[in-house]
């Protein structure tokens, strides 16, 4: 009980699993979240890694009794988190003007920022009392500006930027630290099926490796890879017109089911 102890949510593919993979190396303590639960089970198993050093909780993000419950859970049976990354998430395309897709965008924000948030407030003020802890919150680089076809997955992680912001400020006073990560492309099951260019792809263990050292400096905002940090900045100071001249006929993300 001593190592200290990162929640992840999300773990059991992708970027997730990459940052409980490199967590495991340091010797942290992990609690894994995941709707897939037994996936989890099974790479602990496979990885030989002690009940004593790491908890599974099955919960879907988008059930706030359940991922909040799943905080709670693991404060009382594995002790208060050191490191909270709310990383669970989903891409799609969207087409605002089918009925249908409405949906999606529902979905999308349940997941991305209403499951950020409930991943977030079972441990807030319990770090608040013991005046340490960190909540880190994937975002992307997608939401910095929106991209045609891609309203839903921009809308949502600019609203996962600007929420952890605010929740920075609220912290900060505190002790407890606040951390905005922006990927750009990394190999994952996320990324798979895109069907247009993915410019400084990184692996996910490279980036788990670089977001945990954002982590350990205690940065507040941390776009991974830099390159693409340069990139959304430039894309941000062009005019609409550039903006929408360089994007036109860029081929849309995939709606669900195709």
């Amino acid at each position: 009980m001593t190592r200290p102890l990162v929640f992840i949510t999300g773990a059991s593919s992708g970027i997730g699993l990459a940052l409980a993979e490199h967590y495991a190396g340091q010797g942290w303590r992990l609690a894994l979240v995941a709707r897939r639960g037994a996936e989890i089970e099974a790479w602990l198993a496979a990885r030989g890694i002690a009940a004593d050093t790491a908890r599974v909780f099955a919960a879907d993000v988008r059930d706030v009794d359940a991922i909040t419950a799943a905080g709670a859970a693991c404060i009382a049976d594995f002790g208060l988190p050191d490191v909270v990354i709310a990383n669970a998430g989903i891409s799609v395309g969207v087409d605002i003007g089918l009925r249908d897709d409405i949906e999606q965008v529902r979905t999308c924000f349940d997941t991305n920022v209403v499951g950020l948030a409930a991943t977030f407030q079972p441990f807030i003020d319990p770090m608040r009392e013991r005046r340490s802890g960190t909540l880190v919150g994937i975002a992307s680089v997608a939401g910095i500006r929106g991209l045609p076809g891609h309203a839903a997955y921009c809308a949502s992680k600019a609203a996962v930027i600007s929420l952890c912001e605010s929740l920075r400020g609220e912290c900060r006073s505190a002790g407890v630290k606040v951390l905005t990560i922006c990927p750009g492309y990394i190999a994952t099951p996320l990324t798979s099926r895109n069907r247009y260019p993915m410019p400084f792809l990184l692996q996910p263990e490279d980036f788990a490796r670089r977001a945990a050292a954002a982590i350990g400096a205690g940065a507040s905002y941390r776009v991974i890879p830099w390159q693409m940090g340069v990139v959304a900045k430039l894309l941000r100071l062009l005019p609409n017109a550039l903006f929408d001249r360089a994007f036109a006929g860029r081929p849309r993300k995939r709606r669900a089911g195709e």
